[in-house]
């Protein structure tokens, strides 16, 4: 009886794993569309302001903000690349074990992977 109870703590170790995995992939999937759109925001802004002869200052200011902008696009989309290869790892670890046939956090894992890789 206490191998199976083993099992049962390993599986809901697992299963809380999975989780954790798939929270991080969706958050920084989340973020990663965010910073795409304020990076096109703020492009956008600085062809503005060079058209309508903006202060050279604003000019600066609206380039530094795209600057960073892009610079958090990389950051994320490394975070992304991290999280989604833990993911992939754990699921391809996790998947052939008969205990996680139909588990609905396998599942989740796997759908959640194939959004976050596409």
């Amino acid at each position: 009886m206490s191998a199976a109870k083993g099992t049962d703590s390993e599986k809901l170790a697992i299963q809380r794993q999975l989780k954790i995995k798939v929270g991080a992939a969706k958050r920084l999937l989340k973020e990663h569309i965010l910073y795409k759109k304020e990076a096109e925001d703020h492009h956008r802004n600085v062809d503005r302001k060079v058209a309508e002869n903006a202060e050279e200052w604003d000019i600066k200011i609206a380039r530094r903000l795209f600057e960073e902008s892009q610079r958090m696009i990389k950051d994320t989309g490394d975070r992304l690349e991290k999280a989604t290869q833990e993911l992939k790892t754990l699921i391809d670890s996790v998947k052939s074990r008969p205990e996680f046939t139909e588990d609905k956090e396998l599942l989740e894992a796997e759908k959640e992977f194939t959004e976050a890789s596409a």
